[in-house]
């Protein structure tokens, strides 16, 4: 009669805990090296590739058991499966995000103050600002430079490499000048500046004025044939230049950057390449950009990338009896996890939840009917015949799972891809992992979570 939670812990024998254990070393070295989108897709089309997926750009027929890929701009992979029965019956998708929180250096970056060379950002989704100050910072990205050559770099990843710093000031120092702002100007967002340099060059120009900017132009020169222009065409970001690593005696723990979104990005992605035989429905995985600032862009999915790649299944699997109206239809009987993850209770900071409605480390996979903020503001609220079905699946077939809500009436919020889903007619509930310390440089998720959200996810597909 009464519902219950229990820790997922507790039953899981050795052998599946040493699977469990398993498939974190996966994800975890996964993760040190997708650290963007862009490193992220590439790293999932070698991966598609060895799984037996193939680039879909040619215009050949689709059948039963196809296996292919979609990649948009370097920035969104949609991995598909095509199956047995008609196309406007619907397609299961599950739909995670591969943006991440971060620091994007501005266009105009380089300065000189102090004999010191810094660069300037503008960080990127919701972040806590000081939490980024005196931290290691790895820059990652791409740079088309005035020939049109694209240059892709990597520095501060490993252990020989630079890495960069945006200094705090001194405790002894910062009565006046930090200790009365609030939280969230501790470190205000023109505060964000790194140091990349502090030895002058030793050019013989007198036109030159600052020696430490320019040494550093001249490093960057040297090693990709950057000048100072180049920056206005570049995507720089700055991300943390630590490792995912294990957390507690237990090793229980996952602590790494980025689990937000990539943890479902990564399990959704895994659960397909491991599908066995052709599912009965097309099942389609789809990563995209840009949620973190409101799935906005020709990546996000606000775009209409989602029916471009679609109605490209349709066209190839139908031929010429492809039409808007079979595109509306497909979406109209389509079923979608929008995964995403949720704030697990962190034990220090308990009262912002309802512990009745909240989810925890441990505790598997975590439904969301509904996420927004305030009054439900800016979400999908799944039907309840939705939740049914959901529900049903996941009893029947031993999926450890939880509900949750983004934290008490009114304490704040937050939104997911879901709603973007729903506009199309795609029945849509939120399902992914509970993450503590959400959105900060070192995000903590339970493996037992971990591998949950993946057997769930597989499950969905069929």
């Amino acid at each position: 009669m009464l519902y219950k939670k229990e820790n997922g812990w507790k039953k899981t024998e050795k052998s599946q805990k040493e699977i469990i254990f398993s498939f974190s070393e996966k994800y975890k070295e996964f993760l040190n090296i997708g650290k963007t989108e862009r490193e992220f897709v590439r790293e999932s089309i070698k991966l598609a590739e060895a799984n037996g997926f193939r680039d879909v750009s040619s215009d050949e027929n689709l059948k039963a058991g196809d296996k292919i890929y979609y990649v948009n701009r370097e920035k969104n992979i949609v991995l598909a499966i095509i199956g047995k029965k008609d196309i406007v019956e619907g397609i299961n998708f599950i739909v995670s995000h591969i943006d991440c929180p971060r620091l994007d250096l501005k266009q105009n970056p380089l300065y000189e103050d102090t004999d010191l060379a810094l660069m300037k950002t503008h960080y990127y989704g919701g972040i806590k600002k000081y939490q980024w100050g005196s931290t290691p910072l790895a820059l990652h990205g791409t740079v088309v430079l005035k020939s049109g050559e694209k240059i892709d770099i990597i520095i501060g990843e490993n252990e020989n490499d630079p890495v960069f710093s945006i200094p705090d000031i001194l405790p002894h120092l910062d009565s006046k000048v930090q200790r009365g702002r609030s939280s969230s100007e501790i470190l205000k967002g023109e505060e964000l500046h790194i140091i990349v340099g502090s030895i002058p060059s030793k050019i013989n120009n007198e036109e030159v004025k600052e020696l430490v900017k320019y040494a550093v132009l001249e490093k960057l020169n040297e090693t990709y044939g950057m000048e100072e222009e180049d920056f206005l065409s570049a995507e720089l970001q700055l991300v943390p230049a630590h490792k995912s690593r294990d957390v507690g005696f237990d090793r229980g723990i996952v602590g790494s950057y980025g689990h937000d979104d990539r943890i479902c990005a990564f399990t959704s992605m895994m659960a397909i390449f491991d599908y066995e035989g052709v599912p009965e429905k097309t099942a389609v995985c789809f990563m995209a950009d840009k949620e973190e600032i409101g799935s906005t862009g020709s990546t996000g999915l606000q775009s209409f990338y989602i029916e471009y790649f679609v109605s490209d299944i349709i066209y190839k699997i139908k031929g010429q009896e492809y039409s808007d109206y079979l595109l509306r239809k497909c979406f109209w009987n389509s079923r979608a996890l929008s995964s995403d993850v949720n704030a697990g209770i962190n034990p220090i900071f308990k009262s912002v939840h309802d512990s009745q409605n909240a989810a925890m480390l441990g505790y598997g996979i975590v439904v969301s009917k509904y996420t927004g903020a305030r009054g439900k503001s800016g979400t999908n609220d799944a039907d309840a015949e939705y939740v049914g079905e959901i529900r049903t699946l996941f009893n029947e077939n031993n999926i450890k799972w939880q509900t949750a809500m983004l934290g008490k009436v009114d304490e704040g919020g937050g939104g997911t891809v879901a709603m973007y889903l729903a506009h199309h007619g795609i029945k849509t509930i939120d399902a992914g992992p509970a993450v503590i310390s959400m959105h900060s440089p070192f995000e903590l998720a339970s493996k037992f979570d971990i591998y949950e959200t993946y057997k769930a996810y597989k499950l969905f597909y069929k």
